[in-house]
This record gives structure tokens, sequence and C-alpha cells, in this order.
């Protein structure tokens, strides 16, 4: 799962310290920002520091040069976001949990001040999410976790780069970081699709360019083919909700709609298997294959891919200035929240 805004909610939480829904929930916010963000260091320091390692060094300078192309090349904010690091004892900064109703495609959503209502909740340890998620689950519910790698609170704190971070191959490495540079340009409160979908455009474009930049033609080739490989995944959970949507609105027996879930699941599998059998690239999405796939699972993709084209589109229109692009965005957003007050 591509990793993205996943923690703005916590560090809301840790501001206002009010509005989320039990004190537990509040008190592991707050204690696990501000035990990631005592974590933070300068990454100018940690490079210049002659007993820092060699291959942190050359991670955290990529980032360096990245943070730097992000805001010069994309106007993507200048500010303090992704200049320091933080070196996490956990495998991932926070844990998602997605729940869907087992006949339902949408999440069930969880409200904060400020940020509104977002498709998941997060949490700091694994631990805590798998609690969470057990209740949903054992009263039958379709749920998914997923780690996030980086840490964003859409510019309200300066947000470090992560240590898991530094696992992603360079090319998803500096997307991330667009990625979530993108967040601090726009955030529509209530509406994590366009929200993330947005986000994944910039994503997207400012890859292309920064691979441009380096004059590097393979890695140019392989990531385009990287894209064409996900615009195939994404259709493919997009046909597999249509059928799921038709199944779940059918006047038929429960047991007849568990079984084509599973047939309309199996038929993904199915077709991975094939195009894996055709080019074994397509063993990039074997995690995500690996584990059950639900509704929660199927709507995590959703989420962050559903409006991507929309917004491409958006870019072309504005011949590929980021600039103009971002009014137009802005513009788009005004009305979406006009038609969200007129209709509320």
């Amino acid at each position: 799962m591509p990793p993205r805004f996943a923690s703005f909610v916590f560090a809301v939480c840790t501001v206002l310290l009010s509005g989320c829904e039990t004190l537990s929930y509040t008190a592991q916010a707050t204690f696990g920002h501000l035990d990631l963000m005592s974590k933070r260091q300068a990454m100018v320091d940690i490079i210049a520091d002659a007993s820092t390692p060699d291959d942190l060094k050359t991670h955290l300078q990529f980032v360096a040069d990245v943070r730097e192309f992000a805001s010069r090349e994309l106007g993507l904010p200048e500010n303090g976001s992704y200049r320091s690091y933080a070196a996490l004892d956990r495998e991932y900064p926070v844990w998602n949990v997605w729940v869907t109703p087992e006949f339902e495609l949408e999440p069930r959503k969880s409200c904060f001040p400020v940020v509104g209502c977002v498709p998941y909740r997060g949490y700091y340890s694994k631990q805590s999410a798998d609690e969470y998620a057990a209740e949903f689950h054992k009263a039958g519910d379709d749920v998914s976790i997923g780690g996030v790698s980086a840490y964003s609170t859409l510019g309200f704190f300066d947000d470090p780069v992560t240590s898991t971070m530094l696992r992603l191959p360079e090319e998803r490495l500096a997307g991330l970081v667009f990625h979530e540079l993108a967040h601090q340009v726009l955030y529509v409160k209530s509406n994590a699709t366009f929200n993330e979908s947005f986000a994944r455009a910039v994503e997207i474009e400012g890859t292309l360019r920064w691979l441009a930049s380096r004059h590097d033609a393979a890695a140019q080739a392989r990531y385009q083919a990287a894209l064409a490989r996900a615009d195939i995944f994404f259709a493919a959970v997009g046909e597999a909700r249509a059928q799921l949507s038709i199944l779940y609105a059918a006047d038929i027996d429960v047991s007849e709609k568990r079984r084509g879930k599973l047939e309309i699941i199996g038929a993904m599998r199915e077709a991975q298997r094939r195009r894996k059998a055709q080019d074994s690239a397509w063993s990039v999405y074997d995690p995500w294959f690996s584990g059950a796939i639900n509704n929660a699972k199927l709507a995590t993709v959703a989420t962050y891919f559903d409006d991507v084209a929309m917004f491409r589109e958006l870019l072309g229109k504005a011949d590929g200035d980021f600039s103009t692009f971002y009014s137009m965005v802005q513009q788009k957003a005004a009305q979406l929240e006009k038609l969200h007050l007129s209709s509320g």
C-alpha cells in the first residue's frame, strides 16, 4: 500500500486534547506523536557528523536533494518538513485500521476536529491497532490493517523523514516526499479520496520530472512501466468493487452474497497469477495479494487512487505549470465545499 497522510488526526488530538472518542485513544495519540517528534534530528547535522555511517549519509543526502527539488521545481512548500530525520525502533510510525461492513464498500469513518471524517483509525503501535480491529472482526466486519511509512501533519509540525521511509527504492522515496508535501498545499475536510488522489497526481508528475532531471533513461523506463502496471491494478480493483456493488445490492440470500464475494475476489487473484506468469515484475503486488482481500482492503486502494486521472488531466490543462494547477485544484475544492454546504 502506498503510504500516505495517516497521522494528522493524531497530531490534531495532541494539540487539542479533545474531540477524540476516548481518553485512551487521545493518550496514545498524544504520547505517540510527542515521542516521534522527540526523535527528530536535523539532516544537515547528521550528514555533517563524521560518525554517521556512510549509507545513512547517502540516503539522507538523497532525501535532502529531493526536498530541494520539491520546492524549487514543483512549487511545494518551502518549510522545515522532511529536513529532519527520526530513527524508529519499530517497523512503521503508525498503523491504519480500515473497517467496512461485510456487504458494503464504504469504510466506517472516524471524525475529529479540523480534519473532519477520515476512513480509517490510526495507532502508534501494531498491538493497539490489532486490539481495535479485533472487535470489528469479531462482529463480522471486514478489516484491513496497514503500516504507514511516512509521518504527515499537513505542515502543522515540521514532519521528519523516518527510518522506515529509507527502506523504499529511490523513485518511491522521492515520490513519497512529493506526495506528503502536496498535502500541505491543499486539504479538503472529510474528503480523503480528493486529498489522496491529488497528492498521488503530484507524486507521479513530480517523480517523472525528478527522473528526467537525472537523465537516467533506465530509471525513467522502469518507472513508466511501474505506472502502467499500477493503472492495470487499480482498474482491476475498480472492476471488482463495481461487481461487488451490484452483488451487495441484489435481493439474494446472505450465503449467496458470500459465495459471490469469494468468486469475485478469487477472479482478482487468478488475474494476478496470470499477469505474474507472463511478467515477473508483477510480483511487486505479491504482498498485497498475499493477505486477505476484502471490502476494507479494496477501500484503501480506491481512496488513494479513484480520482488520480481527473487531477492528471487538470495538470495537463494547466500546461504542466504547478502554480496554475494548484490554483485550479483549490478552485475545484472550493466548489466541492460550496456543494457540501448547500446540500448540508
